[in-house]
C-alpha cells in the first residue's frame, strides 16, 4: 500500500491566518518520509523509533534494533486557535510548537518536559512526548498528556495508516485508542501526527515559597487539595515547599492572602518552573551525577495522600505528593516492595543498571492485555523491542 496524503492528514487545514505561514507544513511534504518508513516496517525487521535522543535514557535498553528517526516528519498540520486544538508531526520539537501557541496566548497545559538545554543531550519531540507519556509540573491540576490527546496517526507494521480520534474532547466512535498510545513507549506503532487540546495561558500567576518539612509539606498540600484554590503546581525539596497559583487576578490575590507564604519574584519562579518541567534544575543534575556514582534516579507514583517514605536518599516531591522522585543507592526490589505497600508503583528513571526492569512488573492479568494489544497492533515484534517490557 502507498502511503497518500489524504491518509496522513485528516482534518481540516489551518483556517486561523498563522503568525508564520512557513512554519505550516502540508501532509504532501511529509509522504515521502512516511513511504520510506512504511517500507521499512514491511522488511520486518526490529526497529527502535527516535527523534533527537532527547529520552534514549528512558525505559528499556536501546538493544540492537536499526535506529529509525522522525525528524523528517516535522511541522505544524493544522492549528486552530478559536477551536483549542494544534495537529503537528511527530518530529516536531514540542519546543517550536509551543513556541506558535504562545504567539497566540496558549500553551500545553500539561506541560511536557522539552529537554531544551537539558543534559539529556537531545530535544523532545511531539511523538516522544505520545510515546514516553511525560508530564511536567501542571499535571496534578491540568491533567496528564494523555487527557490532551484528541487524536493521532499511526503507522502500523503492515505500512498502513492508521487513524484514532478528531480534533474534539467528545468522541464516541469505538475504543480511544489514540489515548493507548501515551506510553506506550512506541511497540505498538510509529505515531506519525498527533492532535492535542491547546488551553489559554493563565492570566496570572504568583508563586509563593514555606518553609516546611517533607511531612509538613505532604499534609499542607493535602489541606490545600480539598479547597478551592487556583493550585497549579506544588514542589517540595530541602525543606522548602514552593507552591504555584494560576488563573484570574481576582483569585489568585485571594488565594494568596489566604496562604501566606513568601512571593517569589516572577523572574526567580519562571526559570524555577521551567528547570523542573524540563528536568535540568539543580536536583536533576544533581541525580545525575549521582547516577555516575551508581545510585538510581526513581520515578515514583504514589496516592497523594502518602505520608513520608521511608526511602534512603534525596527527594523531590511534586503533584501535591503524588508523584515523588528519590536518588538512591536503595535494591530495586526493596524499593518497590516499600511503595507498593503503599499503593503506588517505581519507574527506574535514570540508571546505569537496569536489569531490574524499568517499569513495575505487571500482575498477569495486565500483562494478558499487554501482549494481546501488541499482537494485534504489531504481530511481528518490531516496534521498539524491550523498551516497555523485555517481552514486548
Amino acid at each position: 500500500m502507498t502511503v497518500q496524503a489524504e491518509d496522513f492528514e485528516r482534518g481540516p487545514a489551518p483556517v486561523a491566518t498563522p503568525p508564520e505561514p512557513a512554519e505550516f507544513v502540508r501532509a504532501t511534504q511529509l509522504i515521502d518520509a512516511l513511504e520510506a518508513m512504511a517500507e521499512r516496517f514491511r522488511e520486518g525487521r526490529p526497529v527502535r523509533f527516535t527523534g533527537h535522543g532527547s529520552k534514549d535514557f528512558y525505559g528499556g535498553p536501546l538493544g540492537d534494533a536499526a535506529p529509525l528517526s522522525t525528524q523528517a516528519l516535522n511541522g505544524v498540520m493544522a492549528y486552530e486557535p478559536s477551536e483549542l486544538y494544534v495537529t503537528a508531526a511527530a518530529g516536531t520539537p514540542v519546543a517550536e510548537v509551543e513556541a506558535l501557541l504562545a504567539r497566540h496566548g496558549q500553551h500545553l497545559a500539561f506541560e511536557p518536559p522539552r529537554f531544551v538545554g537539558a543534559a539529556s543531550g537531545g530535544i523532545g519531540t511531539v511523538g516522544g512526548m505520545v510515546a514516553t507519556g511525560l508530564s511536567g509540573p501542571a499535571r496534578a491540576s491540568a491533567g496528564a498528556v494523555r487527557d490532551h490527546v484528541l487524536g493521532l496517526t499511526l503507522l502500523d507494521a503492515k505500512g498502513e495508516l492508521l487513524h484514532f480520534g478528531g480534533t474534539v474532547m467528545k468522541n464516541v466512535a469505538g475504543y480511544d485508542v489514540s489515548r493507548l498510545m501515551a506510553g506506550s513507549m512506541g511497540v505498538l506503532g510509529l505515531i506519525a501526527q498527533v492532535t492535542l487540546k491547546v488551553l489559554p495561558m493563565p492570566v496570572a500567576t504568583v508563586t509563593l515559597r514555606f518553609e516546611f518539612g517533607q511531612e509538613e509539606a505532604l499534609l499542607q498540600m493535602n489541606r490545600w487539595g480539598g479547597q478551592p484554590l487556583p493550585l497549579s503546581a506544588t514542589a517540595w525539596w530541602d525543606g522548602a515547599l514552593v507552591a504555584r497559583l494560576s488563573g484570574a487576578e481576582a483569585a489568585v490575590a485571594a488565594a494568596v492572602r489566604k496562604l501566606g507564604g513568601d512571593v517569589i519574584p516572577e523572574a526567580m519562579a519562571a526559570p524555577f518552573w521551567q528547570g523542573l518541567r524540563d528536568q535540568s534544575d539543580e536536583f536533576f543534575l544533581g541525580a545525575r551525577r549521582a547516577v555516575q556514582g551508581g545510585a538510581t534516579l526513581w520515578r515514583i507514583a504514589v496516592p497523594s495522600t502518602t505520608l513520608a517514605m521511608p526511602l534512603h536518599g534525596e527527594q523531590l516531591i511534586e503533584w501535591g505528593g503524588a508523584q515523588r522522585w528519590v536518588v538512591t543507592p536503595m535494591a530495586p526490589a526493596q524499593l518497590r516492595e516499600l511503595v507498593a505497600a503503599a499503593g503506588g508503583h517505581a519507574t527506574m528513571f535514570y540508571a546505569n543498571d537496569k536489569t531490574a526492569g524499568t517499569f513495575s512488573p505487571l500482575g498477569p492479568q495486565l500483562t494478558r492485555i499487554h501482549k494481546e494489544l501488541k499482537r494485534q497492533f504489531d504481530p511481528a515484534g518490531i516496534f521498539n523491542p524491550g523498551r516497555l517490557y523485555p517481552d514486548l
